[in-house]
């Protein structure tokens, strides 16, 4: 199945989704009473950050998923998010896997439960990771948009909690699926990137639109899949990213 690129640009405004479903053991007893994209980072909770950034980029409607202690999010940000410097505010809508199954329906399983609120391309952060100086650009959008590839990744050097990395990158800007012995640099995904529907249909995906049963999915075999096809492209920034993942990690960024 090949994409056909989009010749003409995109003039709805985008459209994004948060991941902020996760339990957050690592990060116990701080996730006990609290959702873990809610913890405090520099005065502001972390998810606020990605928020922010996505408003200022343009994104107009954001889901956001949730499982875990997932009304304390709902409740916090309501159903509209005005950034300082974004021109309107965000509207917000609510994916909420726990109330409607039991339990978080993992990455890839949460983005196809969104995927009626979303459009024909879009944006996917991660509600726990901090990348403050990332940039949710228009352009970045219109170019993926251009391309017919199924999905763009944003990559990162190594952190040290994942030194040997997730995926290769090519010199002509394509992800690989590349073992961890290839001897060839491997980079850590940031969980950061640009989807079109197509990659969440057969033959990388088999989960109906809207994910009716609750199936949970991984993303990164279906991701894998794709990159042996040659319909993952990727970028590698090199920008402050944490993955706020442990307490000492947390602590770390509150750290004057």
């Amino acid at each position: 199945m090949q994409t056909t690129p989009l010749a003409a640009p995109l003039t709805r405004p985008a459209t994004a989704l948060l991941l902020a479903a996760g339990r957050g053991e690592r990060m116990r007893p701080l996730t006990d009473s609290t959702p873990k994209p809610l913890l405090q980072v520099q005065g502001k909770p972390l998810m606020q950050w990605p928020m922010e950034a996505l408003a200022q980029g343009g994104v107009s409607s954001l889901v956001i998923n949730t499982d875990w202690l997932g009304t304390q999010i709902s409740d916090f940000f309501g159903a509209n998010f005005q950034a300082a410097t974004a021109a309107a505010p965000m509207q917000l809508r609510y994916s909420e896997e726990g109330r409607d199954f039991g339990a978080a329906l993992e990455t890839a399983g949460g983005i196809v439960r969104a995927l009626p609120a979303l459009d024909e391309v879009f944006w996917v952060a991660a509600g726990d990771v901090y990348a403050p100086q990332f940039r949710f650009s228009e352009a970045s959008r219109q170019t993926f948009a251009k391309s017919g590839r199924w999905a763009h990744l944003w990559l990162v050097p190594n952190p040290t909690h994942n030194p040997r990395g997730d995926f290769g990158l090519s010199s002509d800007g394509l992800a690989l699926n590349l073992p961890k012995d290839s001897g060839q640099p491997l980079y850590t995904f940031s969980t950061i990137a640009l989807y079109r529907r197509q990659f969440f249909t057969p033959p990388v995906c088999d989960i109906p639109s809207g994910n009716p049963q609750g199936v949970r999915a991984a993303l990164a075999p279906m991701l894998r899949h794709a990159m042996d096809l040659g319909h993952v492209s990727a970028s590698l920034y090199t920008g402050p990213w944490t993955d706020v993942g442990t307490p000492e990690r947390l602590a770390a960024l509150n750290t004057p």
